[in-house]
Protein backbone atom coordinates (compact mmCIF):
# COMPACT_ATOMS: atom_id res chain seq x y z
CA UNK A 1 0.00 0.00 0.00
CA UNK A 2 3.16 2.28 0.90
CA UNK A 3 4.16 2.29 -3.27
CA UNK A 4 0.17 3.60 -4.32
CA UNK A 5 0.98 7.64 -5.96
CA UNK A 6 -1.73 9.99 -5.48
CA UNK A 7 -4.14 10.28 -8.57
CA UNK A 8 -3.62 13.95 -8.73
CA UNK A 9 -0.29 14.48 -8.97
CA UNK A 10 0.85 14.96 -12.50
CA UNK A 11 2.59 12.00 -14.04
CA UNK A 12 5.71 12.31 -14.51
CA UNK A 13 6.46 11.66 -18.51
CA UNK A 14 8.75 8.09 -19.12
CA UNK A 15 12.06 8.27 -20.30
CA UNK A 16 12.81 9.28 -23.37
CA UNK A 17 9.43 10.78 -24.43
CA UNK A 18 8.39 14.54 -25.75
CA UNK A 19 6.90 17.18 -22.81
CA UNK A 20 3.28 17.47 -23.24
CA UNK A 21 2.57 21.55 -23.45
CA UNK A 22 -0.55 22.25 -21.98
CA UNK A 23 -3.75 23.93 -24.24
CA UNK A 24 -4.78 27.36 -23.03
CA UNK A 25 -8.63 27.61 -22.22
CA UNK A 26 -10.45 29.06 -25.26
CA UNK A 27 -12.37 32.79 -24.60
CA UNK A 28 -14.80 34.35 -26.34
CA UNK A 29 -12.25 35.99 -28.61
CA UNK A 30 -10.54 33.19 -29.54
CA UNK A 31 -11.53 30.02 -32.08
CA UNK A 32 -10.92 26.43 -31.48
CA UNK A 33 -8.25 26.87 -34.02
CA UNK A 34 -6.77 29.73 -32.09
CA UNK A 35 -7.81 32.42 -34.60
CA UNK A 36 -9.18 35.87 -32.98
CA UNK A 37 -13.19 35.73 -33.79
CA UNK A 38 -14.02 38.64 -35.79
CA UNK A 39 -15.90 41.77 -34.02
CA UNK A 40 -19.90 41.40 -33.92
CA UNK A 41 -21.56 44.11 -36.16
CA UNK A 42 -22.95 47.33 -34.81
CA UNK A 43 -27.02 47.50 -34.52
CA UNK A 44 -28.85 49.47 -36.45
CA UNK A 45 -29.79 51.49 -33.36
CA UNK A 46 -26.02 52.75 -32.83
CA UNK A 47 -26.59 54.10 -36.95
CA UNK A 48 -29.30 55.53 -36.67
CA UNK A 49 -28.62 57.61 -33.55
CA UNK A 50 -25.28 58.87 -35.60
CA UNK A 51 -27.12 59.85 -38.77
CA UNK A 52 -29.12 63.07 -36.67
CA UNK A 53 -25.89 63.86 -35.45
CA UNK A 54 -24.37 63.82 -38.92
CA UNK A 55 -27.47 65.84 -39.99
CA UNK A 56 -26.92 69.08 -38.08
CA UNK A 57 -23.89 70.56 -39.58
CA UNK A 58 -25.25 70.52 -42.91
CA UNK A 59 -28.73 72.11 -40.93
CA UNK A 60 -26.31 74.61 -39.59
CA UNK A 61 -24.68 75.83 -42.52
CA UNK A 62 -28.63 75.49 -44.28
CA UNK A 63 -29.57 78.49 -41.43
CA UNK A 64 -26.45 80.59 -41.92
CA UNK A 65 -27.26 80.86 -45.53
CA UNK A 66 -30.70 81.68 -45.07
CA UNK A 67 -29.84 84.24 -42.10
CA UNK A 68 -26.78 85.42 -44.97
CA UNK A 69 -29.22 86.33 -47.63
CA UNK A 70 -32.21 87.84 -45.26
CA UNK A 71 -29.38 90.68 -43.84
CA UNK A 72 -28.00 91.04 -47.34
CA UNK A 73 -31.87 91.83 -48.45
CA UNK A 74 -32.26 94.32 -45.44
CA UNK A 75 -29.06 95.73 -46.71
CA UNK A 76 -30.09 96.68 -49.99
CA UNK A 77 -33.57 97.95 -49.07
CA UNK A 78 -32.11 100.37 -46.45
CA UNK A 79 -29.41 101.61 -49.22
CA UNK A 80 -32.49 102.15 -51.74
CA UNK A 81 -34.42 103.86 -49.33
CA UNK A 82 -30.94 106.21 -48.51
CA UNK A 83 -30.39 106.40 -52.08
CA UNK A 84 -33.98 107.45 -52.97
CA UNK A 85 -33.85 110.58 -50.17
CA UNK A 86 -30.99 111.93 -51.16
CA UNK A 87 -32.14 111.98 -54.78
CA UNK A 88 -35.56 113.62 -53.53
CA UNK A 89 -33.26 116.38 -51.37
CA UNK A 90 -31.44 117.10 -54.04
CA UNK A 91 -34.84 117.34 -56.24
CA UNK A 92 -35.99 120.02 -53.74
CA UNK A 93 -32.85 121.69 -53.59
CA UNK A 94 -32.66 122.69 -57.16
CA UNK A 95 -36.48 123.51 -57.10
CA UNK A 96 -36.48 125.65 -53.56
CA UNK A 97 -39.53 127.19 -51.93
CA UNK A 98 -40.39 130.74 -53.25
CA UNK A 99 -42.07 133.23 -50.95
CA UNK A 100 -44.70 134.62 -52.56
CA UNK A 101 -45.29 138.11 -51.25
CA UNK A 102 -47.88 140.43 -52.53
CA UNK A 103 -46.71 143.35 -54.43
CA UNK A 104 -45.66 146.56 -52.41
CA UNK A 105 -47.34 148.47 -55.37
CA UNK A 106 -50.78 148.36 -55.85
CA UNK A 107 -53.98 150.55 -56.15
CA UNK A 108 -57.01 150.26 -54.68
CA UNK A 109 -59.70 151.95 -56.44
CA UNK A 110 -60.94 155.34 -57.33
CA UNK A 111 -61.49 158.10 -54.30
CA UNK A 112 -65.64 157.97 -54.75
CA UNK A 113 -65.51 154.32 -53.37
CA UNK A 114 -64.54 155.84 -49.82
CA UNK A 115 -66.72 157.41 -47.52
CA UNK A 116 -65.39 160.27 -45.44
CA UNK A 117 -64.86 158.87 -41.39
CA UNK A 118 -64.33 155.06 -42.32
CA UNK A 119 -61.72 153.08 -42.17
CA UNK A 120 -61.54 150.88 -45.00
CA UNK A 121 -60.48 147.37 -43.99
CA UNK A 122 -60.89 145.18 -47.70
CA UNK A 123 -57.06 145.47 -48.37
CA UNK A 124 -55.65 144.32 -45.37
CA UNK A 125 -55.72 140.54 -46.04
CA UNK A 126 -54.37 140.69 -49.25
CA UNK A 127 -51.97 143.91 -48.79
CA UNK A 128 -51.55 144.41 -45.17
CA UNK A 129 -52.59 148.09 -44.98
CA UNK A 130 -55.88 150.08 -44.08
CA UNK A 131 -56.78 152.94 -46.65
CA UNK A 132 -58.53 155.85 -44.20
CA UNK A 133 -60.11 158.82 -45.59
CA UNK A 134 -60.58 162.01 -43.63
CA UNK A 135 -62.80 164.89 -44.91
CA UNK A 136 -59.01 166.32 -46.28
CA UNK A 137 -58.10 163.14 -48.28
CA UNK A 138 -56.64 159.62 -47.85
CA UNK A 139 -53.43 157.82 -45.65
CA UNK A 140 -52.92 154.48 -45.88
CA UNK A 141 -51.32 152.74 -42.50
CA UNK A 142 -49.42 149.68 -42.80
CA UNK A 143 -51.08 146.49 -40.73
CA UNK A 144 -48.02 146.24 -38.72
CA UNK A 145 -48.18 146.75 -34.50
CA UNK A 146 -45.22 148.72 -33.62
CA UNK A 147 -44.58 146.24 -30.71
CA UNK A 148 -43.31 142.99 -31.70
CA UNK A 149 -45.24 142.74 -35.72
CA UNK A 150 -48.38 141.33 -34.88
CA UNK A 151 -51.58 142.55 -36.90
CA UNK A 152 -53.56 144.71 -35.55
CA UNK A 153 -57.59 144.56 -35.92
CA UNK A 154 -59.66 147.40 -36.50
CA UNK A 155 -62.79 147.40 -33.83
CA UNK A 156 -65.50 150.35 -34.90
CA UNK A 157 -67.17 150.21 -32.14
CA UNK A 158 -64.54 151.74 -30.07
CA UNK A 159 -62.93 153.78 -32.85
CA UNK A 160 -59.38 152.01 -32.53
CA UNK A 161 -56.82 149.89 -33.55
CA UNK A 162 -56.06 146.66 -31.49
CA UNK A 163 -53.52 144.12 -31.63
CA UNK A 164 -54.55 140.89 -30.08
CA UNK A 165 -51.05 139.65 -29.12
CA UNK A 166 -49.92 142.50 -26.21
CA UNK A 167 -53.45 144.81 -26.40
CA UNK A 168 -51.15 148.09 -27.77
CA UNK A 169 -54.16 150.22 -29.13
CA UNK A 170 -54.13 152.64 -31.71
CA UNK A 171 -56.53 156.07 -32.48
CA UNK A 172 -57.67 156.17 -36.23
CA UNK A 173 -54.98 158.31 -37.16
CA UNK A 174 -52.46 155.61 -36.21
CA UNK A 175 -51.30 157.44 -33.01
CA UNK A 176 -50.44 154.70 -30.19
CA UNK A 177 -52.25 155.67 -26.63
CA UNK A 178 -52.50 152.40 -24.82
CA UNK A 179 -50.12 148.92 -24.68
CA UNK A 180 -46.34 148.26 -25.10
CA UNK A 181 -46.45 149.80 -28.81
CA UNK A 182 -43.58 152.44 -28.29
CA UNK A 183 -44.41 154.34 -31.63
CA UNK A 184 -47.25 155.56 -33.51
CA UNK A 185 -48.18 152.83 -37.14
CA UNK A 186 -45.88 153.69 -40.05
CA UNK A 187 -48.08 155.16 -43.36
CA UNK A 188 -47.81 153.83 -46.75
CA UNK A 189 -46.71 156.18 -49.39
CA UNK A 190 -49.91 157.62 -51.27
CA UNK A 191 -50.44 159.03 -54.71
CA UNK A 192 -53.03 159.16 -57.16
CA UNK A 193 -51.97 156.89 -60.55
CA UNK A 194 -52.22 158.04 -63.92
CA UNK A 195 -55.89 156.75 -64.52
CA UNK A 196 -57.23 158.37 -61.73
CA UNK A 197 -56.72 155.60 -58.95
CA UNK A 198 -55.54 155.38 -55.66
CA UNK A 199 -51.87 154.19 -55.97
CA UNK A 200 -50.01 152.69 -52.08
CA UNK A 201 -46.48 151.89 -52.07
CA UNK A 202 -45.60 150.20 -49.18
CA UNK A 203 -41.81 149.99 -49.68
CA UNK A 204 -41.81 154.09 -48.93
CA UNK A 205 -42.63 154.33 -45.61
CA UNK A 206 -43.46 157.22 -43.07
CA UNK A 207 -42.97 157.93 -39.38
CA UNK A 208 -45.08 160.17 -37.35
CA UNK A 209 -41.79 159.80 -34.51
CA UNK A 210 -39.67 161.53 -37.28
CA UNK A 211 -41.75 164.15 -38.47
CA UNK A 212 -42.50 162.03 -41.85
CA UNK A 213 -46.22 162.86 -41.79
CA UNK A 214 -46.09 166.29 -42.80
CA UNK A 215 -44.44 164.96 -46.45
CA UNK A 216 -46.58 165.47 -49.38
CA UNK A 217 -46.51 161.51 -50.42
CA UNK A 218 -47.79 160.49 -46.80
CA UNK A 219 -51.37 161.64 -47.18
CA UNK A 220 -53.23 162.44 -50.28
CA UNK A 221 -55.48 165.72 -51.08
CA UNK A 222 -58.52 165.45 -52.77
Amino acid sequence: MADEKDPSTPKEPAAGAAPVVPTPPMTSATGPSGVQAAPAPRSNAASGAAAPAAAKPAEAEGVSRRGFLKWTTVGWVAFSAACTSGLVASTRFLFPNVLFEPPQSFKVGFPSEYTVGEVDTRWKDAYGVWIVRNSDGFYALIAVCTHLGCSPNWLAAENKFKCPCHGSGFYKTGVNFEGPAPRPLERARIVLSDDGQILVDKSVKFQQEKGEWTKEESFLKV
